[in-house]
């Protein structure tokens, strides 16, 4: 596992297994980025149920990355109200979970929502929620 860490995010390798955390500032919310070896998925995680996952969304497949072999940035940002996280690699945006709404972008529009989540359509709109930083 590849644990170097940036200042602004994780250091990873696509295809390498690499994880990333982090807590939502106001509620008992996390997003998890995680690369497995063969897929990059961000998961939506409720801390006051066990840590349940409510839902995951698909980032990328190893084999469809094209710089697979060049070292990666995962960063995670947190909306101002706390209730949306977005994640960014190499600067670039990934994927949004909305816990307020129960409801995940991601460029893929892969896997179809949990039962009680919807997923939503992408749109670079979305990124006005993180703006306000």
């Amino acid at each position: 596992m590849n644990v170097e860490e940036n200042p602004m995010g994780k250091a990873f390798t696509p295809g390498h297994k690499t994880w990333h955390a982090s807590d939502s500032p106001v509620a008992a919310f996390t997003v998890i980025f995680e690369d497995d070896g063969d897929t990059g998925y961000f998961y939506a995680h409720d801390r006051a149920h066990e840590s349940r996952v409510l839902d995951a969304v698909n980032v990328y497949s190893v084999h469809s990355v094209v710089d697979k072999d060049r070292e990666s940035v995962a960063e995670i940002v947190w909306s101002g109200d706390g209730m949306k996280a977005a994640l960014f690699i190499n600067g670039y945006p990934r994927a949004i979970i909305n816990f307020a709404e129960r409801i995940s972008y991601c460029r893929t529009g892969f896997p179809a929502p949990s039962a009680d989540w919807e997923r939503g359509r992408w749109s670079e709109n979305l990124l006005e929620w993180f703006s306000a930083q």
